[in-house]
C-alpha cells in the first residue's frame, strides 16, 4: 500500500467510540462524563492504556492535559499533534470532543498497523475541562497551556460545589509535573463533529475550518426584592425573575438584529429564593454571544448592557453584569488549512469551507502553534444532546484527512 492509499481502520475507530461511550452513560444514549469526575478518570485510564499499547510514551501537565506520543525518526523535532477533550456535557453526546482524540489514537494505530515512521513525532492530546459545564470558563486548560490564562486561575476554578480544578486534578491523579505551555507543537490538527447543519445540507464529507467566531461570556446578576406573593400589590414589587424574563427576550432580539452570523444564548438561571408564594428577590444568569466579526460582538456587548439598564432601572431592579471570558474571532494557519483541503481532495471528499460556530480547544492552542480543525456532518446538526449522532462512514473521512494532513506536516 502506498501513503496515497493508506487508510484508517474505520470498524476499529467505531468500536473505540462505542467502548468509550461506556464510561459515564447518560440516560437517553448519551453520555454525562463530566471534567475531572470518577468517570473522566476512567475515561482517561482508558486512552492512556490504549495509547501506552500503541508504544506511546505519556506526559501530564499541571492542568491535567494528557500527551500522548508516538517517536518520530528525528527527536529533536517537535511533534505533529492532535486532540480534543474527553469531558461532556450533562446530556452530552458520544462523538463531541471524543471523535477528536480517538480520531488521533487511530491514526497512530494505522501508522503502527504499516510500520510507517515519521520524520517528526506525533502526538494525541487530551485537554481538560474543554465544555466549561462543570468548571466556567470553557477551554481553560487549553488556555492555561497558550498563556491566556495562569496557573493559578486554572487550578481555582470551582465548580457548584465549591470544588476546584487543582483540587479535583489531585483527587482522581491526572496533577500533572509537566508545566502548561512548555511543550512545543510543530502543528495542531482538531477533528471534530461539525455541530451545525451546514455540512448535511450541503451534502459534504468535510468541513474545512478557516477559523472561529468569537465568544463573550457573561455572568448577570439581577436584584430585587422578596416580598409576599398575595400581599406585595403588582405596583409595589421589584420582582427580579419578571426583569430577567424581559433580559431573556432582549438578549434573543439582538441576535435577530445581526443576522445571519450572531447568536445569542442564555443557558443557565438561578432564582431566588425559589419559594412559589414569594416573589423573586434574586436572578443569576449567564449570556453567551457569539459572532465572527469582533466589532459586531462589541456591538453586541454594547446591547446586552443598555437592555439590562432600560429594563431593569425603571422598576427599581439592580443589575450587574461580569464579562467573565472572551475570545476573539480566529483565523487558522494557511499551510495547515492547506493541508487539510488537499487531503479532503485527495481522498476524493466533497469538502467546503466552514467556519466553526463552537469554540475548541484548537482556538486556544492556534496562539501558540499552527493550526487548523476538520469537521464530519452530525446528523441535523445536533450536539451537547444525547441524542447526537454521526455516522461511521463520515468520521472514518474526516480521520483519513487527519491522518494525510499530519503525515504532509510530519514529514516536511
Amino acid at each position: 500500500m502506498t501513503l496515497k492509499n493508506l487508510t484508517v481502520n474505520q470498524d476499529r475507530l467505531w468500536d473505540s467510540l462505542m467502548e468509550m461511550a461506556r464510561i459515564g452513560p447518560g440516560v437517553a444514549g448519551g453520555n454525562c462524563r463530566l471534567a475531572l469526575t470518577d468517570f473522566d478518570r476512567e475515561g482517561r485510564d482508558l486512552f492512556v492504556r490504549w495509547c501506552q499499547d500503541a508504544g506511546c510514551s505519556i506526559t501530564v501537565d499541571k492542568m491535567g492535559n494528557i500527551f500522548a506520543r508516538r517517536p518520530g525518526s528525528d527527536p529533536s523535532l517537535p511533534p505533529v499533534a492532535t486532540g480534543s477533550h474527553l469531558d461532556t456535557q450533562p446530556t452530552g453526546g458520544k462523538f463531541d470532543g471524543v471523535f477528536g482524540v480517538l480520531a488521533g489514537l487511530e491514526v497512530i494505530r494505522t501508522l503502527n498497523d504499516h510500520g510507517i515512521e515519521t520524520a517528526a513525532p506525533v502526538e494525541v492530546s487530551v485537554w481538560t475541562n474543554e465544555e466549561g459545564s462543570r468548571f466556567a470558563p470553557a477551554m481553560v486548560a487549553s488556555g492555561v497551556f497558550a498563556g491566556v490564562f495562569d496557573l493559578d486561575y486554572g487550578h481555582s476554578r470551582a465548580d457548584v460545589d465549591g470544588k476546584t480544578i487543582g483540587e479535583e486534578l489531585e483527587r482522581i491523579g491526572y496533577l500533572g509535573e509537566e508545566t502548561p505551555g512548555e511543550h512545543p507543537m510543530k502543528a495542531f490538527f482538531e477533528a471534530h463533529i461539525e455541530q451545525g447543519p451546514i455540512l448535511e445540507a450541503e451534502e459534504k464529507t468535510i468541513g474545512v475550518v478557516t477559523g472561529a467566531q468569537g465568544q463573550r461570556w457573561f455572568e448577570v446578576t439581577l436584584t430585587g426584592s422578596e416580598s409576599h406573593a398575595g400581599t406585595t400589590p403588582m405596583n409595589r414589587r421589584k420582582d427580579a425573575l419578571v426583569a430577567a424574563s424581559k433580559l431573556v427576550t432582549a438578549i434573543n432580539e439582538i441576535a435577530l438584529a445581526h443576522p445571519p452570523h450572531a447568536v445569542t444564548t442564555v443557558g443557565m438561571m438561578q432564582v431566588s429564593p425559589n419559594s412559589r408564594n414569594t416573589i423573586p428577590g434574586s436572578v443569576f444568569m449567564t449570556v453567551d454571544l457569539r459572532h465572527p466579526d469582533d466589532e459586531t460582538l462589541s456591538q453586541m456587548e454594547s446591547e446586552l448592557r443598555a437592555a439590562c439598564a432600560g429594563i431593569c432601572d425603571p422598576v427599581g431592579v439592580e443589575a450587574a453584569i461580569e464579562n467573565i471570558w472572551c475570545s476573539p474571532p480566529i483565523a487558522f494557519d494557511t499551510d495547515c488549512v492547506a493541508a487539510v483541503k488537499k487531503a479532503a481532495g485527495a481522498a476524493g471528499y466533497g469538502n467546503m469551507d466552514i467556519i466553526s460556530g463552537a469554540g475548541h480547544d484548537a482556538c486556544y492552542i492556534s496562539r501558540v502553534a499552527p493550526t487548523a480543525m476538520i469537521f464530519v456532518p452530525c446528523e441535523d446538526g445536533v450536539s451537547h444532546n444525547e441524542s447526537e449522532s454521526a455516522t461511521p462512514e463520515d468520521l472514518a473521512a474526516g480521520c483519513n484527512v487527519l491522518l494525510h494532513a499530519m503525515l504532509e506536516r510530519a514529514s516536511a
